[in-house]
């Protein structure tokens, strides 16, 4: 978090964005002093950054986790190309993974809102819960270069089974720069999954 201040509030936030290079309608920002003299005038303002916002995550989740039991959590958070990634560690860990990942993933959307609200910012947030997610992107890539060796081989369009949005973008990512085969995600919800497609 940066301060900023000037005469008024306005001008503390052009300085802010010219300084931070950042448009007006993405600077996160609270007031935290204005003073309205008849011969002296100041604001200050509070400007948050992605460091920020990956702090909050880690104190919004371990706040979760404990209003349901769960205690002695340790987090660790990082910035990757934009993406927020936090590690979780507990004595529960399968209990917050859950049946298929499923607890994991409502973790990650609550926190993904939470993050979004509190900073009217947009982040791409990752959790990993003992290195589950690491284990099983490294099987879907796995999955989807023997299939896509397949689709290749029969010509025909090959459906993965349903996937998180994260999950999804390891198979379009892995098979990217992969000549005659595309991939396409359909599907709402829970059911939206990948195709991989022969191409000429």
């Amino acid at each position: 978090m940066r301060n900023f201040t000037a005469k008024t509030v306005e001008e503390a936030v052009a300085a802010a964005c010219e300084e931070l290079h950042i448009e007006e309608k993405n600077l996160v920002y609270t007031v935290t002093e204005e003073k309205k003299g008849l011969f002296k005038k100041s604001a200050t303002i509070a400007v948050y950054e992605d460091d920020d916002a990956a702090v909050y995550a880690q104190e919004y989740i371990k706040k979760v986790l404990d209003a349901i039991g769960i205690g002695g959590v340790e987090t660790e958070a990082n910035m990757d190309e934009g993406v927020i990634k936090i590690s979780i560690d507990t004595e529960h860990n399968s209990l917050i993974i859950g049946k298929n990942g499923r607890t994991l993933q409502s973790l990650n959307d609550l926190t993904k809102l939470a993050v979004a609200n509190r900073f009217r910012k947009r982040y791409r947030i990752l959790l990993d819960v003992g290195g589950y997610k690491e284990d099983k992107y490294h099987k879907i890539k796995s999955i989807a270069k023997r299939v896509a060796k397949d689709v290749l081989r029969s010509h025909v369009d090959v459906q993965l089974d349903p996937m998180t949005p994260d999950e999804r973008r390891i198979v379009h990512n892995v098979l990217g720069g992969m000549e005659h085969i595309k991939t396409e995600s359909t599907g709402d919800g829970n059911e939206r999954a990948v195709w991989i497609k022969y191409v000429e």
